[in-house]
């Protein structure tokens, strides 16, 4: 491919006391990025925010010479995506906007091999933002596997479309980015917020189930009102007799 025509991609992983998930996830990130060959150049920054545990020391180290951390204390999703963005746009800034692709995932997520290559052929059909699904596993409640219950009610079209945003897995052109503000620092539905922006600007979106990202399914998130609380609020409203952790 003609080297002009490559993109330039920064990868920006929020993160707080992942000290036991960031290496998975930014191994998984590096085979993604190394696997692609429509990149010319790339920058993976992990924001580690507030962290009190070895959570930066592990990515460092995780990330080698392919990114850096940058470490904060935002307490807030929104603000540590906007910062860590800011770095990837800051690092890229010798490229065109409308060549720069930023993925976006979490420290407790990890990504398919294939996860830049989608996104950057969506990319080269004309879109500026994508949104993609996740997949969580490992939590069973007396032998029935409840994670499993709960993502059959995650709903894709037969076409592969949807209608969910995922921070963990999300991606938009440089360009669409800077047009819309960024990330607001806001503690929770900071995806949604950009991706409606994304929206409301008319830049062109796609959703896709095609590569889901694969993250925990831990019941104590890192943010009250998060996704550990949703799933959490699903357990207790289906197994509404059963207290969690009884035998």
């Amino acid at each position: 491919m003609d080297p002009l025509k490559r993109w330039a991609v920064g990868v920006v992983i929020p993160a707080r006391n992942e000290q036991d998930l960031v290496r998975a996830c930014i191994e998984s990130v590096r085979a993604s990025v190394r696997h692609c060959r429509r990149i010319q150049d790339y920058w993976i920054v992990v924001a580690a925010d507030s962290c009190t545990d070895a959570t930066p020391e592990v990515a460092a180290r995780a990330l080698g010479t392919d990114g850096e951390v940058v470490r904060c204390q935002l307490a807030c999703a929104g603000a540590t995506r906007h910062l860590g963005t800011a770095r990837a746009l800051q690092r890229l800034a010798t490229h065109s906007h409308a060549r720069i692709w930023l993925a976006n995932t979490d420290a407790d997520t990890r990504v398919p091999l294939q996860w830049i290559e989608h996104q950057l052929e969506l990319a080269e059909d004309g879109y500026h933002g994508m949104a993609g699904t996740v997949c969580i596993s490992g939590l069973t409640l007396r032998g029935r596997d409840i994670t499993a219950e709960m993502m059959a009610d995650y709903r894709v079209r037969p076409d592969g479309s949807h209608s969910h945003v995922h921070g963990a897995n999300m991606g938009l052109r440089g360009d669409a980015y800077i047009d819309t503000g960024g990330w607001r620092p806001l503690a929770l539905a900071e995806d949604h917020c950009l991706w409606n922006r994304l929206r409301d600007r008319k830049w062109r979106l796609a959703t896709s189930s095609r590569f889901p990202v694969h993250t925990s399914a831990r019941l104590q998130g890192r943010a009250a009102g998060g996704f550990a609380s949703t799933l959490h609020r699903k357990i207790a409203a289906v197994y509404a007799d059963v207290r969690l952790g009884s035998p």
